[in-house]
């Protein structure tokens, strides 16, 4: 293969669009970006090249590592943005280190699989001269294979040789500074995400997201469904079996399963049995009774993978190292959606698919059978080969990503016609201490308290900015704030604003609404209207948000971060 420059891995539609996402959850001017984010993007892309990041499992595709890495650090991010860190520290000690939290959270999702180029892979010159990453990126003509004798956890011992690379010396000088981020930091990066608190499970969750993302399924579905979905239902059900070893693996003959390098194997019958037994005998309901709806709901979130013609059941022989073999059918898991750290030992004999898909999986501790194998390959052939370029097919547009990032949900409805009837609190709901505080409180402030209260939110990460179900993007290089669902936020936080608002015959977020126009902060459109529309291009769709527009967007944001690329300003 020909190495190519960082410019040019990274130029295709859909790393830019990543690229796109990453900075606008850092909140960072383009400059800084550059220096703190793109720097290690850029060193990270020509190292990784076009290498996959697994021979026969998720992102085998050619560039899997570079898409993986990317994809982690999205997620990781979008994650990120849901707490304040370090965990326990005053308010003052979390905002002064905010961006170094977010860039390290970046940085742990992107290295956590590099250290699979230094030991996992062998990778040469044409001239037979060995390649390793230490040497820096590739400069000549090249050729890779996976070495037959890798060990599985041995990559993530193996990224301590490279994180330096990566960051440089000056970002992990400053990282450096802040010995609970800096320790966090390098229990991931030494493979031990357990260790890492907050930073590890960001990293962790956001690695599995991805996984199976590529592997066909909706993480959203799989990993976070509300526990009455029946997805989840079955998933827990499945993950407890598993875990508590109600389910037998790697037996030396007859067996409930075997762990491979690629896949958890689970004969399909018994799983689907013993499945609905503990469900049922946990007093869960909704179960179907029939096995082929199981595992068609399983099939269809992404918890089991689909065979190369999309069905849920595969056929394949198992051979242990002491000469038993049968042929059994099977339910092919993602073993990432089962633990969550350490698994347990692989089966250290073969399970091949019958039929069709027999060169693949490719079972642990040994390479895929092929009629015209060679000492070096290319490019690796991957166990199913529909799902990345089913992955790569389903994000190749903008609403696809956006999908990814988030729901389609609006976020935020129109405005209410003012001549609407207006639901007002009875006084039996009303407490003594919200009278208090209603009576304590000066009607020519409420505006001033919404514009801090709003700073306060978007500096401490408490109140996302520019994301699918974000209440404040940036449009127009100002800050768009989307009405009614801004105030209504406020006003839940702060239920004592009711009293006054009952006592003018509004409902409690217009009241606070009508204070924050009084302060003459928005612009206003030629014809005087205070609200201004935007079209948000999302998945399938278009919709419209309402809102207002900042005079001076410096009122919320030290740095004004970009426009979103995907609201458009209508009037």
């Amino acid at each position: 293969m020909e190495p190519e420059s960082a410019a040019v891995l990274l130029s295709t539609a859909r790393r830019r669009k990543l690229l796109e996402q990453i900075w606008q959850r850092t909140s960072l001017s383009r400059a800084q970006f550059d220096l703190l984010y793109q720097a290690p993007l850029n060193r990270y892309a020509g190292l990784v090249q076009q290498f996959p990041a697994s021979e026969a499992h998720h992102h085998s595709h050619t560039g899997g590592m570079l898409d993986h890495g990317l994809e982690v650090v999205a997620y990781a991010l979008k994650l990120r943005q849901s707490h304040l860190l370090p965990v326990g520290a005053t308010p003052e000690a979390q905002a002064s280190q905010a961006e170094a939290w977010t860039a390290a959270v970046a940085y742990a999702a992107l290295l956590h699989d590099v250290g699979k180029i230094a030991v996992d892979m062998h990778v040469e010159y044409a001239d037979g001269s060995c390649w390793h990453p230490w040497h820096g990126p590739l400069l000549r003509p090249y050729r890779f294979r996976y070495r037959e004798d890798r060990e599985y956890r041995l990559h993530g011992a193996a990224t301590g040789l490279l994180y330096a690379v990566v960051l440089g010396r000056d970002i992990m000088d400053w990282l450096a500074g802040y010995p609970e981020l800096w320790a966090a930091l390098l229990y991931v990066l030494a493979g031990q995400p357990e260790r890492a608190g907050v930073l590890g499970e960001l990293v962790t969750k956001a690695d599995q997201a991805s996984v199976a993302q590529a592997l066909g399924g909706d993480p959203a579905k799989a990993l976070t469904a509300p526990r009455n979905a029946l997805q989840r239902k079955l998933l827990d059900g499945l993950r407890h079996l598993v875990r508590s070893g109600e389910l037998k693996l790697n037996q030396p003959q007859a067996s409930d399963g075997w762990l491979t390098d690629e896949a958890l194997w689970l004969v399909s019958k018994t799983v689907a049995d013993k499945l609905r037994a503990y469900l049922l005998s946990q007093g869960v309901d909704g179960i179907p009774a029939n096995n082929t709806a199981v595992f068609d709901v399983l099939q269809e979130h992404g918890i089991a993978i689909a065979t190369h013609d999309g069905k849920a059941i595969w056929k394949a022989t198992v051979t242990s190292t002491t000469g038993w073999s049968h042929s059994f059918t099977f339910l092919r898991i993602v073993p990432e959606l089962i633990w969550d750290g350490d698994r347990p030992t692989m089966f250290d004999g073969t399970v091949c698919v019958d039929g069709p898909d027999d060169r693949a999986p490719a079972p642990a501790g040994t390479s895929v059978p092929s009629d015209d194998a060679v000492p070096l390959i290319a490019l690796p052939t991957s166990a199913v080969p529909s799902a990345p370029q089913r992955a790569a097919a389903r994000h190749d547009n903008v609403d696809a990503l956006l999908e990814l990032f988030g729901n389609a949900e609006p976020v935020s409805q129109v405005t209410p016609d003012s001549s609407a009837p207006v639901a007002v609190p009875q006084a039996s709901q009303i407490t003594a201490t919200q009278i208090a505080e209603a009576s304590s409180t000066d009607e020519t402030l409420p505006g001033n308290h919404f514009i801090h209260w709003l700073k306060r939110h978007i500096q401490s990460r408490t109140l996302i900015i520019n994301d699918a179900k974000a209440l404040v993007h940036t449009v127009a290089d100002t800050a768009f704030l989307a009405s009614p669902g801004l105030f209504q936020r406020y006003a839940q936080e702060h239920p004592h604003v009711a009293i006054v608002a009952a006592r003018n015959g509004v409902q409690a977020w217009q009241w606070v609404q009508k204070q924050w126009e009084r302060l003459h902060l928005h612009r206003k459109q030629a014809n005087g209207l205070n609200i201004w529309r935007c079209e948000v291009n999302g998945p399938r769709k278009s919709r419209r948000l309402h809102g207002y527009l900042l005079v001076d967007p410096s009122l919320l944001f030290d740095q004004t971060p970009p426009n979103n690329p995907y609201l458009r300003l209508l009037d």
